[in-house]
């Protein structure tokens, strides 16, 4: 039975890759109470994510409806843990959802979890790694290694508000017809170009990541050079 590990609010800390921003909520830690969920409105809104109690700074990139909320499989957090050899809490990732039992990276775009039996979620578009995040985990290229282990997590709009705690149920239920997976999402948007055409037309991904497929559609690398060697 596929479950919530953990619900993981931000303490914030000061951003040293982003100095234009004052601050990250990268640094997430498991609570022990309920959070309210719910939407938060365009990207650029305030109050940027969708659970009561978060922080997210940078609202240019991060947050908003489309990334209301971010989930990564306790399974792929034991991955990492073998690959990296150190220890790798619920949370470490940004995630606001540790899950266990659910196949993250294997969901569909469009995908719908009800979890805890009220809120409902719907599958938007996988995680890409930034500079942030390759600073906070101080890993040497990090953001390389991230993307070709091809294990993003997913994240998620908030089709129906409400609370949800630690040890909630999530159920998937529904699943479109396509075959478009946040790992397929992922792989076309930062590997495999070639992937890039079946993104396009898919209505359930947020504008931005289709109209970025179709730029790099006509013949543009799948990933900027520049941000790979920054990484290294």
């Amino acid at each position: 039975m596929a479950h919530l590990l953990s619900v993981n609010l931000a303490h914030p800390r000061p951003n040293p890759a982003k100095p234009e921003t004052t601050a990250t909520g990268i640094d997430k830690r498991p609570v022990d109470h309920p959070v309210e969920l719910r939407p938060p409105g365009p990207k650029s809104a305030a109050r940027g994510g969708g659970l009561v109690g978060d922080s997210i700074f940078d609202t240019r990139n991060h947050g908003g409806d489309d990334q209301a909320v971010y989930a990564y499989a306790r399974e792929s957090l034991d991955h990492w843990e073998r690959d990296l050899g150190r220890d790798l809490a619920g949370g470490c990732f940004g995630e606001n959802l540790t899950t266990t039992g659910l196949d993250v990276d294997g969901a569909l775009i469009g995908e719908r979890w009800r979890i805890g039996g009220q809120v409902l979620l719907e599958v938007s578009s996988p995680r890409i790694p930034c500079s942030t995040f390759a600073r906070w985990l101080d890993e040497r290229g990090w953001v390389k290694r991230f993307a070709h282990g091809a294990r993003p997590g997913a994240y998620l709009r908030i089709i129906e508000p409400g609370v949800i705690r630690a040890g909630d149920e999530v159920t998937v239920e529904h699943r479109p017809e396509h075959r478009v997976t946040v790992e397929l999402c992922f792989r076309a948007l930062m590997t495999d170009a070639q992937l890039l055409p079946r993104l396009v037309d898919l209505d359930a991904l947020p504008e931005e990541t289709r109209e970025l497929a179709r730029k790099r559609t006509g013949g543009a690398p799948p990933y900027d050079a520049q941000e790979w060697e920054a990484d290294a």
